[in-house]
């Protein structure tokens, strides 16, 4: 925000979302094949999904503007909102699910975090109607966690 200010507030959850699958994208080919053209890490896409999906937890809550609308201060209330809810969803699915993450792999997380994009993608696509699945949000959470998780693992190693 120091650089750009809130000029993220104009971008629709649908240019969010292809943001953060270019981002996931770009893991999964950094992954996949041996020679790189432009020296970027995994790990810095990896924040880039991170704060995408924040923003458009925050999209969803406030809506799109026209003009940038919120200064430092507020948007990071906001920020801080929903990294805290992101994190006690985070610790509820660790409870049920034993904090399996520890055992995956990067490149399945990168894969979940795809199939999350592709979901929601297809939600976007049936005008936020969706029969018996999570909203868009759990989503977007649920990609932030991947992330952090793929994080730790890659600064495990």
């Amino acid at each position: 925000m120091e650089d750009y200010g809130s000029a993220w507030r104009v971008l629709r959850l649908s240019s969010l979302t292809d943001q953060i699958f270019i981002k996931a994208q770009r893991i999964r080919s950094l992954q996949t094949k041996k020679e790189r053209k432009v020296e970027e890490s995994e790990s810095s896409e990896f924040i880039g999904i991170v704060n995408y999906s924040l923003i458009s937890l925050v999209q969803i809550e406030l809506g799109v503007v026209e003009q940038p609308d919120l200064d430092l201060k507020t948007a990071l209330k906001y920020y801080d909102k929903y990294v805290s809810l992101t994190k006690n969803l985070m610790e509820n699915k660790n409870h049920d699910y034993g904090e399996a993450w520890r055992d995956m792999r990067v490149s399945s997380l990168t894969d979940l975090i795809i199939q999350k994009i592709l979901r929601i993608k297809q939600i976007e696509d049936n005008e936020g109607k969706t029969l018996v699945s999570e909203g868009i949000d759990a989503n977007y959470q649920d990609m932030i966690n991947y992330s952090v998780f793929a994080l730790i693992h890659k600064n495990l190693n």
